[in-house]
C-alpha cells in the first residue's frame, strides 16, 4: 500500500494556492453526553464528583491566566507600535529639513501626530500608515547621500528596523498563545466543558492586511 500523499507523483497545483485568516469566532458547544457524564461522576459516589468539581476550578482558573497573556502580548504589539510612530515623527522633522518629502507622507505623519494610540481596534491601520511612510523616507534616505551622513537619522532608521523586527517576534507570540487558547477551549472533557458554560470563542491570529500582502508580492530589487 503506497502513501496516501505522495509529493513526487502529485497531484500538484502548478499555479500556487494563496491563503487566508478566515475572520470567524467559533462558539464552543457541549452536547448532552457532557451532562450525562458529569451526572456519572457524581452517582459513582461523591469524591469522583469532587474532583471534577475542582478540576473544573482549577480550568477555570488557567483559561483566566490564559486572557490576561494574550492581552499581555498584544499589549506588546501596540507597544512597539507605538514606538515606531513616534521614530517616524522624529525622522520626518529630520528629513523634511533638508528635502520635500511627498504629500502622502506628510498626511500620513499629520494623521499619526494626532496622539495615535494603537489597539485591537486600529492596530492594522496603524502599521499600514507607518510602513509606507517609512518606505518613502527610506527611499530618500537612500537617494540622497547627504541624509546617510546625518547621525542622528542613521541611528532612527536603524531603531525602526530593530522595532519591526520585535513586533514581527511579539506577533508570533501572540499568535502562539492564541493557538494554544483555541486548542485548549476544545480540550473535552474539563476545559471544553468550563469553556461552553463560560461562553468562550476561539479567538482570531493576527491577519496581515491585503495591502501588505501585495507589497510583498511585489518586487524588491
Amino acid at each position: 500500500m503506497g502513501n496516501e500523499l505522495n509529493e513526487m507523483n502529485g497531484p500538484v497545483n502548478e499555479q500556487g494556492r494563496d491563503i487566508n485568516v478566515i475572520d470567524k469566532q467559533l462558539q464552543v458547544k457541549v452536547g448532552v453526553g457532557s451532562l450525562i457524564f458529569e451526572i456519572v461522576l457524581w452517582v459513582l459516589g461523591i469524591i469522583p464528583g469532587l474532583i471534577f468539581l475542582f478540576m473544573k476550578i482549577n480550568a477555570k482558573k488557567y483559561f483566566n491566566q490564559l486572557q490576561q497573556r494574550i492581552q499581555y502580548n498584544a499589549s506588546q504589539i501596540d507597544n512597539y507600535l507605538e514606538q515606531r510612530v513616534q521614530i517616524l515623527q522624529n525622522v520626518v522633522g529630520i528629513v523634511e529639513k533638508s528635502i520635500d518629502l511627498d504629500k502622502d507622507v506628510m498626511k500620513s505623519v499629520a494623521a499619526l501626530r494626532g496622539g495615535v494610540h494603537p489597539d485591537e481596534t486600529n492596530r492594522n491601520e496603524v502599521q499600514s500608515q507607518v510602513d509606507s511612510a517609512m518606505r518613502s523616507i527610506n527611499i530618500a534616505f537612500e537617494a540622497y547621500p547627504d541624509l546617510k551622513a546625518h547621525r542622528s537619522l542613521a541611528d532612527a532608521m536603524q531603531q525602526n528596523s530593530y522595532l519591526q523586527k520585535e513586533i514581527t517576534a511579539a506577533r508570533e507570540l501572540y499568535n502562539d498563545t492564541v493557538l494554544r487558547w483555541n486548542q485548549d477551549i476544545f480540550a473535552w472533557p474539563t476545559k471544553m466543558i468550563v469553556a461552553a458554560r463560560s461562553g468562550y470563542t476561539t479567538r482570531i491570529p493576527f491577519t496581515a492586511s491585503k495591502e501588505v500582502k501585495e507589497q510583498a508580492r511585489s518586487k524588491f530589487f
